[in-house]
C-alpha cells in the first residue's frame, strides 16, 4: 500500500520536510545521511534488535558493546566512555547524581541547558549559580570567566563541584585548562556538558576538547556535530576523581533498560568516520567557511569570531549571524531562509541565527548558505527590529524554595502578565537554546516578565509560557 493511503501524522511531517530536499544547517550532525558512508545506511530497520546472544548489553557490557565504548574512549582520550541512548540529558542526570549527595549545592553557570536543572531537581541538588559574560552587539552570553569560577568557589566552599557548558549553542569555548586547575586546587570535580563539542576532539584548529584540557567528567551528544543518530550521546570519565562505580549505578537507574542497537550502532560508526576521516573533512569545511566568511564583512554582515570574544575562543563550524546588523530580527531571517532558499537553520533568537555545519556539508553548501546570507540584506526593517530586547545587565532572580520542594509544590495558572513576585514552578526559558531565565523556585520579577514578553512579540517561542500566555507559579 502506499504510505498517503494511512493517517501517519509524524512520518507524513518528515516526508513533506525532506521531501523538498531542503538543505539543513541544523542537528543530527548525518544532515539527512550525507555524511554516513553509503554502506551503513541500507536496511536500518535490521539493525533494531535486542538483547539477545552475541549483541552484548548495555548495561552490563562484556562483548560488541564493551569494545565500541573502549574504542570510543581511546579515540576522545577518556579513562572510560559510557554510551548513551536517552541523550546528553541522561548523562548529565548521572552526572550530577554521582558527583552530588541530596541537599549539597553545585556550581553551575547559568548558561545550562534545561537539563542540568531538571537533573538538579531530581538529585535533590541546590544550584549555586555563575552568570556568564554577554555581549551586547550579538545579544547573547558568550562563556564563563575564570574570575566568576574563583569568586564562585570562595562563595560555596561546600559546593561538590562545578558544571559548566562548554561549547554554548553560540559556539563560544571557555578556558577549561584554567578552570580545571583552579577547580581541582579546591579539591573539587569538574564536569562540563560538552553536548555541542564531540567533533572538537578531531582537529587541531578548532579549541581543544574539554577532556584534554582536564575536565574529570564530560558528556557528549554525539548527533548534534557527528554523524550519529538523534539521542546518540556518550559520558565520558576524564580522571580518577571522578567516581566509576557511583556514575555506573546512576545510569543504569536513569537510561532505559531497552537501548537502541540502532543509536548504538551510529555511534559506534560516528566514531570510526571521524577517526578516519575526521580531520580532513573538517579542514575542508573550515576552509569553506573561512573563504565565504571573509567578505561577509564588507557587506556589513556581521558573522560572530574569536575577534569579538577577546577572552573566549570560539568554534568557527557553529556560524552565527548577527541579523539584527541588518535590520531583521534573527526569527524573521530564519523564516526567510526556508521559504526564499529552503535553507533550514538550527535555531534563531531576537537577533542572531545559528547554523550547524558538519563533515557532511560540502564547500558547495557552505557557499549557498553564504549567498542566501547576504541575500538577507534587501528585506532589512521587517522583524519588528525596534522591539528586538536586551538582556544586558541581567541580575538572577530571587531564589526562595528548595528543589525537593519545588517537585511536591501545589501550583496553579496565571497570565504571565501578573506573574511578578510570584514563584515559578517551571523552567521558563526561550527555546532554543534553552537558557532558562526564571528556574523553579525563583520569583518572577517585573524585569524578566517584561523581558519574556518581547520576547514573544518577537516572534520567540518561550517553553513554558503556554499558548494563551499562562504560566505555573506556586499556591
Amino acid at each position: 500500500m502506499l504510505y498517503k493511503n494511512w493517517n501517519t501524522p509524524v512520518y507524513s511531517a518528515i516526508k513533506a520536510y525532506t521531501d523538498t530536499a531542503p538543505l539543513p544547517f541544523h542537528m543530527p550532525g548525518h544532515k539527512l545521511g550525507k555524511g554516513i558512508p553509503e554502506e551503513f545506511l541500507g536496511e536500518i530497520e535490521k539493525l533494531d534488535l535486542t538483547e539477545i546472544p552475541g549483541m552484548d548489553n548495555l548495561h552490563a557490557p562484556a562483548g560488541a558493546v564493551k569494545e565500541a565504548q573502549e574504542l570510543a574512549a581511546a579515540a576522545f582520550g577518556a579513562r572510560k566512555s559510557f554510551f548513551l541512548v536517552n541523550g546528553s540529558t541522561v548523562g548529565l542526570h548521572a552526572a550530577i547524581a554521582a558527583m552530588c549527595r541530596p541537599g549539597q549545592s553545585l556550581i553551575v553557570g547559568r548558561d545550562c541547558h534545561s537539563s542540568v536543572i531538571n537533573g538538579m531537581l531530581l538529585a535533590g541538588v541546590r544550584p549555586h549559580y555563575i552568570l556568564p559574560e554577554y555581549t551586547a552587539e550579538f545579544g547573547i552570553n558568550t562563556g564563563v570567566a575564570v574570575s566568576a569560577v574563583e569568586k564562585a568557589l570562595d562563595d560555596a566552599p561546600d559546593a561538590a563541584g562545578v558544571l559548566l557548558t562548554r561549547p554554548n549553542y553560540y559556539g563560544v569555548c571557555s578556558d577549561v585548562t584554567a578552570i580545571a586547575k583552579l577547580v581541582h586546587a579546591h579539591g573539587k570535580l569538574l564536569a562540563v556538558d560538552e553536548a555541542h563539542g564531540s567533533h572538537l576532539y578531531f582537529n587541531k584548529r578548532l579549541p581543544a576538547g574539554s577532556l584534554e584540557s582536564g575536565a574529570d567528567i564530560c558528556v557528549q551528544s554525539a548527533h548534534k556535530t557527528l554523524p550519529a543518530f538523534t539521542q546518540g550521546a556518550i559520558l565520558h570519565v576524564g580522571s580518577e576523581k571522578a567516581d566509576l562505580q557511583r556514575l555506573q549505578y546512576f545510569l543504569d537507574i536513569f537510561q532505559t533498560t531497552s537501548p537502541s542497537y540502532i543509536i548504538m550502532a551510529y555511534l559506534d560508526i560516528a566514531r570510526a568516520v571521524m577517526q578516519k576521516y575526521g580531520k580532513s573533512l573538517l579542514d575542508g569545511l573550515l576552509d569553506a567557511i573561512e573563504a565565504c566568511s571573509g567578505g561577509m564583512a564588507s557587506k556589513g554582515i556581521k558573522i560572530l569570531c574569536k575577534a569579538d570574544l577577546p577572552d573566549f575562543e570560539h568554534d568557527t563550524t557553529r556560524i552565527t549571524v548577527n541579523t539584527a546588523a541588518m535590520g531583521i530580527s534573527g526569527y524573521t531571517a530564519e523564516k526567510l531562509l526556508r521559504e526564499q532558499n529552503n535553507i533550514q537553520v538550527e535555531m534563531s533568537d531576537v537577533k542572531n541565527i545559528v547554523c550547524i555545519s558538519t563533515i557532511a556539508d560540502e564547500p558547495e553548501s557552505i557557499a549557498r548558505l553564504f549567498s542566501a546570507i547576504a541575500g538577507l540584506e534587501k528585506y532589512g526593517g521587517r522583524g519588528k527590529t525596534a522591539a528586538i530586547p536586551s538582556f544586558a545587565g541581567l541580575s538572577l532572580p530571587a531564589d526562595v524554595m528548595e528543589p525537593y520542594e519545588i517537585l511536591n509544590a501545589q501550583y496553579e495558572k496565571i497570565p504571565l502578565n501578573d506573574a511578578s513576585g510570584r514563584v515559578c514552578r517551571d523552567i521558563v526559558s526561550p527555546y532554543p537554546p534553552g537558557i532558562a531565565l526564571v528556574c523553579p523556585g525563583e520569583r518572577f520579577n517585573p524585569e524578566r516578565v517584561g523581558l519574556l514578553q518581547k520576547i514573544i512579540r518577537c516572534g520567540g517561542i518561550v517553553h513554558g509560557v503556554d499558548e494563551n500566555g499562562y504560566v505555573n507559579v506556586v499556591k
